[in-house]
């Protein structure tokens, strides 16, 4: 990085802290081909923190208030056993990457064809960031500009719609755009458009909200209907969802999940859905980082599968927070219209951050991570089990643990709050056919990318399990509330000092020092 004379009288302080981040940029460029998957940053700690520092003094110089809590998240993040599913800890590299200029340029459109003159270096970051993406995860396109899952699961949803309902109808007319349209053409394509369906894995089974549920946008979009689970087995049952999409024949039959703590046979899907003529979605955000550390290989990846593949970066994957879409050709076109069809300006600074991730992510350390991943839920799971727990599918063979906390009395809200009194950070889930509803829930959902990131291992995990079942075992639900509980102080004390324990033992961000 280079910074201008400029910047100095602009603002008092940015060339110090620039000064910072470019050596800290130098250190990570000479680091990075040995990242240790345990813990990624540790190689370059001493320039990380530095940089972090020097940033931070800028920030204060500004809005103390900012730079104080931002420190403390430091601080609770290192203190908290954190097991939600959803949530990693990205490398200072990536987390460096974000802090730049390159916020502050628009770049509405995509690379070659923007909507804003100057766009070349922000050209070329998107170029990389998606030449990565495509090599790491073996898609012949990916697009790169999704600043989350949802929007990435919106392109996905509008470029089927664009190539499989919009381009026929303009065809039909013999014109090439919806501008060309008179009005009653139009609407009869709205109409069209608005009257689709899609099928996806139901909530309660382990599906996600942006899989054409009402309260979401995607189902105010389509017709919806759901595919479960055996009520026996909690497993996928291939037979009955090809059944299913027979007799409803969407347009779009959407795999993948939040909350399943098993694999899925992605061309059993894809035969469904060819079938009955649909377009197979895979929504991977949770496992993506299994998907690209080679865990998940054969049937059990998307990608050589699906008509179209979307992510989060963040999760298994641990870049930024932001959304990702793989495609085939028959969808690329389409897809790379997501600005403006869907996205409003690209966030480069985080389009920037995931080029850094996805060259993090190429690296065979990261492919020993991503397996430890899934070994490390294993060991979770079986430690869970040996004290009595209950799990949904009776185990895993992903990242994800989903228990069932009615055989302790609990709601999943009283559980997930009394497991955070004692230092175990982790979100209530429904299970299925759950009689607690959405809200307060019957299940606690764990994941293991956090823990694996600060260097957990097997007997770590199995000490985890420990812990879960000593705060969940001394805590008692108060009367008929589905959220107030009463935990044993004894036992809340006890888990926090053991999990300080593992904590101290495996420190996140180890050498960064504020």
């Amino acid at each position: 990085m280079t910074t201008d004379a400029s910047l100095s009288a602009a603002a008092p302080g940015l060339s110090a802290a620039a000064s910072g981040l470019s050596a800290a940029a130098s250190g990570l460029s000479a680091a990075a081909p040995g990242l240790s998957a345990a813990a990624p940053g540790a190689d370059y700690a001493a320039t990380a923190s530095e940089a972090y520092r020097a940033a931070l003094r800028v920030i204060e110089s500004v809005e103390p208030r900012i730079a104080s809590a931002t420190r403390q998240e430091l601080t609770d993040q290192r203190e908290s056993l954190k097991l939600i599913a959803s949530e990693n800890y990205a490398s200072p590299a990536v987390l460096l990457t974000m802090g730049t200029w390159l916020s502050d340029k628009y770049a509405e459109g995509t690379i070659g064809h923007r909507f804003y003159a100057g766009c070349q270096n922000v050209d070329e970051i998107e170029a990389i960031a998606a030449e990565h993406a495509r090599e790491l995860f073996g898609a012949p396109y990916a697009y790169v500009q999704p600043h989350s899952g949802i929007d990435a699961n919106l392109v996905a949803f509008w470029a089927i719609l664009a190539t499989r309902v919009e381009a026929p109808a303009l065809g039909e007319v013999g014109v090439r755009n919806v501008n060309d349209l008179s009005e009653a053409e139009w609407e009869r394509l709205r109409a069209k458009l608005g009257s689709q369906r899609l099928m996806g894995m139901s909530l309660d089974a382990g599906g996600h909200l942006t899989h054409g549920f009402r309260p979401n946008i995607s189902g105010k979009m389509f017709q919806q209907r759901s595919y479960g689970t055996d009520p026996t087995t909690g497993l996928l049952d291939y037979d009955a969802i090809a059944a299913a999409a027979r007799e409803f024949k969407p347009l779009i039959l959407v795999a993948g999940y939040s909350a399943y703590p098993r694999r899925v046979n992605f061309a059993t899907m894809r035969e469904i859905a060819d079938e009955v003529g649909a377009t197979l979605m895979v929504d991977m955000a949770h496992f993506s980082g299994l998907v690209a550390g080679k865990v998940f290989t054969g049937d059990e990846d998307p990608v050589p599968h699906a008509h179209i593949v979307t992510t989060t970066t963040h999760k298994s994957l641990r870049g930024p927070r932001g959304g990702l879409v793989l495609a085939t050709a028959e969808y690329s076109d389409a897809v790379d219209k997501g600005c403006p069809m869907v996205l409003g300006g690209p966030l480069e600074h985080v389009i920037a951050a995931k080029a850094v991730a996805f060259a993090e992510a190429r690296q065979h350390s990261f492919q020993a991570y991503a397996q430890r991943v899934a070994d490390n839920a294993q060991a979770f799971a079986d430690g869970l089990m040996r004290r009595g727990a209950t799990l949904i599918t009776g185990g895993t063979d992903n990242h994800i643990v989903l228990l069932d906390v009615q055989s302790f009395g609990l709601t999943g809200r009283q559980a997930e709050s009394a497991l955070l009194e004692s230092g175990i950070v982790t979100n209530r889930n429904s299970i299925p056919a759950d009689p607690n509803g959405a809200w307060y829930t019957s299940g606690i959902r764990f994941g293991t990318s956090a823990l694996t990131t600060r260097g957990f291992g097997a007997a770590e995990f199995d000490r985890v399990a420990e812990l879960v079942v000593e705060v969940l075992s001394n805590t008692r639900a108060e009367g008929t509330s589905k959220a107030k509980y009463t935990l044993v102080d004894s036992a809340s004390d006890w888990v926090r000092a053991a999990a300080g324990e593992l904590l101290d033992a495996n420190p996140l961000y180890p050498g960064l020092n504020l």
